[in-house]
């Protein structure tokens, strides 16, 4: 069998760390693959299957990691290197020119690098901007999640736009029915006497949960309802103070990093997207797939390809309360039906989109 050699840094419980593991479980019924780790932390390293040769570097960060790549292509020599997040593809770009070895490789960006960016002083910004510009020309070119990650990738970069090439994440497994029909988690979700809204996502100034609960509060006093949000992060304290603020404690549940979301999210009644920006945002791909109406901010990037423009549920302005507010009002009065939401993302099956890598990296 070829050998695909997988390289990320598995940093914390994010959509990058779930989708490459599920890249993995669907690789390796084709090829041999060697996913090397910087770090293995966070529940989704818990995940990667046994068919997975998983190798632990002993580098912490991207940047000390470079001798150690370097080894193992030399020792190995896979047929192709795949590479999740920035840092970690510039070490593998240097790993590779030491070893003075040719093979594939590409370099996966799953997020709006200009949109993360953005609150950054011009020094921060060209410390991350001009090694991509210097290396990126030297990898075999850059898998994005979305047109928007494309677009903006180009922008940032300078490469050309055939060395750009957009496959969707490989969101919808063959265990997200078997999860999402696991034993309701919550007493919220068994028995419910008003609707449940959920929100998922590490709790971070990305996702903007300030603007959900402030939407959620405002939403209150026409349609009573319940806020869960799944994930964990730095900002749990600030949200439970503002709940507590806004008067909504008792109607929110943080509920923390979930093994399993989908039991949690296919019993919703609607799920929002707040974030300030994104990349293809895996949670609303999986709301949609589990039939779930959806609301999401419209903002950089994927949200408005996911939604088909708002087709498939409300796009609304990054940070405006009032229209988010609003758009959760009309969802939940005149949600669209089931198979319908369903539809509209076939494209984001595990199967289909690690044949698309498969393909690119010269694997057959």
């Amino acid at each position: 069998m070829k050998r695909l050699a997988v390289l990320i840094s598995f940093s914390g419980d994010g959509g990058v760390e779930r989708m490459v593991t599920n890249l993995c479980a669907e690789f390796a019924k084709h090829v041999q693959v060697d996913l090397l780790a910087i770090k293995a932390g966070g529940g989704h390293a818990s995940r990667i299957p046994s068919s997975v040769n998983v190798i632990h570097l002993n580098a912490r960060h991207a940047w000390t990691s470079v001798p150690e790549i370097e080894r193992y292509l030399r020792e190995r020599r896979p047929d192709a290197l795949l590479v999740a997040k920035d840092r970690a593809g510039r070490a593998a770009i240097k790993a590779r020119r030491r070893a003075g070895l040719q093979m594939p490789l590409w370099i996966r960006l799953g997020t709006n690098l200009s949109a993360a960016l953005e609150r950054k002083d011009a020094f921060s910004r060209w410390l991350r901007v001009f090694p991509m510009r210097r290396l990126y020309p030297l990898a075999s070119g850059v898998i994005a999640v979305s047109q928007g990650v494309k677009e903006d990738t180009q922008r940032v970069t300078g490469l050309p736009a055939e060395r750009i090439v957009v496959i969707r994440n490989p969101v919808i497994t063959p265990r997200l029915a078997e999860q999402a029909a696991e034993p309701v988690p919550h007493p919220w979700l068994a028995d419910k006497t008003v609707p449940v809204i959920i929100g998922m996502g590490r709790l971070t100034r990305q996702k903007d949960f300030p603007t959900l609960l402030r939407a959620f509060a405002a939403l209150q006093p026409e349609r009573p309802s319940r806020l869960i949000i799944l994930g964990e992060g730095r900002d749990r304290a600030v949200l439970e103070g503002l709940a507590r603020e806004l008067g909504v404690a008792d109607e929110l549940h943080l509920a923390g990093f979930q093994t399993n979301p989908y039991a949690w999210l296919a019993r919703a009644d609607l799920f929002v997207l707040s974030s300030a920006w994104e990349g293809s945002p895996n949670a609303l791909t999986e709301a949609l797939a589990l039939g779930v109406p959806s609301v999401s901010t419209d903002c950089p990037s994927g949200p408005r390809e996911i939604l088909d423009g708002g087709r498939y549920g409300p796009l609304v302005p990054v940070g405006d309360v009032a229209a988010m507010t609003q758009a959760m009002r009309q969802t939940l009065h005149q949600p669209l039906p089931a198979t319908e939401l369903r539809a509209a993302v076939e494209e984001y099956r595990a199967q289909t989109s690690a044949r698309r890598y498969l393909d690119l990296l010269g694997l057959p």
